[in-house]
């Protein structure tokens, strides 16, 4: 999944998400959280701006970008 921060690859499984890579673009951090097996953020960081990318396999398999800049 492709955001402005860089790109992160997962893979959905029945019980958990299991991140692949994350490979942040130039000026970009990243760091990765996990509340639980079945839902995983990554979040590329800047000075200015902050790509958070959220996979969770409940109730369905997906991926969302949240593109924050200030």
């Amino acid at each position: 999944m492709p955001s402005e921060g860089g790109k992160a690859t997962v893979r959905f499984g029945d019980d958990a998400v299991c991140l692949i890579s994350a490979v942040p673009n130039r000026g970009f951090t990243v760091s990765t959280s996990r509340t639980e097996a079945q839902a995983l953020t990554v979040t590329f960081s800047a000075s200015r701006h902050r790509s958070e990318i959220t996979a969770t396999i409940r109730p369905q398999s997906r991926a969302d970008v949240r593109e924050v800049s200030w």
